[in-house]
């Protein structure tokens, strides 16, 4: 058991389940490993990682669950069923059974589902709750309970709903959540709710899931902590079904910097919120909010005249924090001043050193604002950006150059009349003094590419035999050019290792993204494993 101080407040991120209901979005496995290993290094207490037995995405996570450092990864589902017992509930041990120690469990709570949904007695639900936290505190090392619509509940029949939640505190929930699941509660209702809860359940064992259908999610997780909840549910970048859940990016910053709260990010990894906010954006293939609080591209950003005067003599004139607290930056519109500290930062995550004066870090920052200018996001493309900081540095190899490449791809139908889509891809390689062509197909152009690279490579550099592409995104830039436009390109690679990498590329040729994207991700995997350069 964790040691509880009036001050700590622990974070549940529920992004990977919650988020995913979210109109338009749908994580891979890859995602979800990623995700869950930006929230680690964040530092993160508890991360949701899905529901087992929901869909074969979350039972891919949870059959080979990604090794954390500081999150506890939790599984979420039902209680058991009103026909059945905890030890033949199928949902229930198969919840159980998922290589996690640390288990949710949602519940009802609200009189009128029960009634209506279930159409059982009241007794009974309370017995469902309260059998199904006992043979689940017995399994695994935490059992949450998550109280479904508990302010309706409690605002309808406040006698049953504590009744629920007490009955799942004393059969051994380690959390009890409250969830305004409708996101229909005010903060002054939420306040005095959590109140009179805490008078029944010590709220160092509470705590808040806030829905933003009033856009008060945020506000009303504030004020459940201000009244003694001690655990802070919600989604990166806000993300949920219908309006959203309560948006961790902001309630971190806001319960450490504003309200003097402590929680599992340190005051080195709160510098990582903007990256880990645009990171998501990134893999959803979305455009990151610019106005969103704290971390979006206008959240600092002055435009000239009287503000700037102001800012440039004393920044607190129209800064609430220094931006560089959460891995932001102050921006002067037309001129950006920023980037020498958030380089120097990400050198740091990946062990560069280099002297802060060093003349090629100048270079360097202006090559990645040019890039971003032109369409490049490094945010998600860490081993991208590390290759080109690295190669401006001096210290990569010149492992290999593709003098040309052609992509050819055949849409037919064959001798038995069945339509096929075929790629062929030729590559011209340059190793030092040798040369090479190769020819190969594959499942779309990529593929091809990627199958013709590896028969010049591989007799060089066996390294890459366990190299794995597993993900690939295409996301358009400039829509307005219809089909000129300019897309970027992000691939996702892993290895045997268990590490995964992203790589980027950009250019009004989609293939041309593609190549650059791949050819980074294959330099990157030789690099990392040490292999020298195989000129000859």
């Amino acid at each position: 058991m964790v040691t509880m101080s009036d001050k700590r407040v622990y974070l549940y991120d529920s992004t990977l389940r919650d988020g995913a209901q979210t109109q338009g979005v749908d994580f891979g496995p890859a995602d979800k490993v990623a995700i869950t290993r930006a929230l680690d290094a964040l530092g993160i207490d508890y991360v949701e990682g899905g529901w087992p037995g929901a869909n074969p995405t979350d039972d891919a996570f949870f059959a080979a669950p990604p090794e954390t450092k500081f999150t506890h990864l939790t599984a979420f589902g039902m209680t058991r069923r009103a026909s059945h017992g905890v030890d033949n509930d199928p949902g229930l041990n198969q919840l159980l059974s998922a290589k996690v120690r640390h288990v949710c469990m949602v519940g009802k709570t609200w009189d009128f589902h029960v009634d209506v949904a279930l159409g059982i007695a009241h007794a009974e639900n309370i017995a469902m709750i309260g059998d199904s936290v006992a043979y689940g505190a017995a399994k695994v090392d935490e059992i949450l309970f998550d109280a479904e619509h508990f302010f309706d509940g409690y605002k309808a029949n406040p006698e049953f709903a504590l009744a629920c939640i007490v009955k799942a505190y004393e059969s051994g929930a380690r959390w009890v959540v409250l969830c305004d699941t409708n996101g229909g509660t005010l903060p002054h209702e939420i306040s005095a709710i959590v109140g009179e809860v805490a008078q029944k359940i010590p709220g160092a064992h509470l705590g808040i899931h806030a829905h933003n259908d009033t856009g008060n999610a945020i506000a009303n997780s504030l004020a459940a902590v201000r009244a003694g909840v001690r655990q802070v549910q919600g989604t990166l970048n806000g993300l949920g079904e219908r309006c959203g859940n309560a948006n961790l990016i902001s309630i971190i910053p806001t319960l450490v910097l504003k309200m003097g709260y402590r929680t599992g990010v340190t005051e080195q990894s709160m510098r990582r919120l903007t990256h880990v906010s645009r990171l998501l954006d990134e893999r959803l293939n979305r455009a990151p909010d610019k106005r969103a609080p704290y971390v979006g591209e206008s959240a600092f950003a002055h435009k000239g005249g009287l503000h700037v005067s102001a800012v440039e003599k004393d920044p607190r004139s129209y800064e609430h924090i220094d931006p560089e607290l959460v891995g932001n930056h102050r921006q002067i519109v037309v001129s950006d001043q920023a980037g020498r500290s958030n380089i120097l930062a990400r050198f740091r995550e990946i062990g560069i050193e280099v002297d802060p004066k060093d003349g090629k870090l100048a270079e360097l920052i202006d090559t990645v604002k040019g890039n971003e200018f032109d369409g490049y996001a490094y945010d998600g493309a860490e081993a991208s950006f590390e290759i080109l900081a690295r190669r401006i540095l001096g210290s990569v190899p010149d492992y290999f150059h593709c003098t040309s490449f052609r992509v050819i791809d055949e849409r037919r139908w064959n001798a038995r009349g069945e339509l096929i889509t075929l790629s062929e891809a030729t590559v011209k390689v340059a190793i030092g003094k040798r040369k090479a062509m190769a020819v190969a197909e594959g499942n779309g152009p990529v593929n091809a590419l990627d199958a013709a690279l590896r028969k010049v490579l591989m007799p060089i550099y066996p390294d890459l035999e366990d190299l794995r592409l597993v993900d690939y995104k295409v996301r358009i830039l400039t829509p307005g050019d219809a089909t000129a436009a300019v897309t970027r390109v992000m691939i996702e690679s892993s290895d045997s290792t268990g590490r995964s990498w992203g790589t980027v590329g950009v250019s009004a040729n989609v293939i041309d993204a593609s190549y650059d994207a791949l050819r980074d991700s294959i330099i990157y995997k030789l690099f990392s494993n040490g292999v020298a350069s195989g000129h000859a």
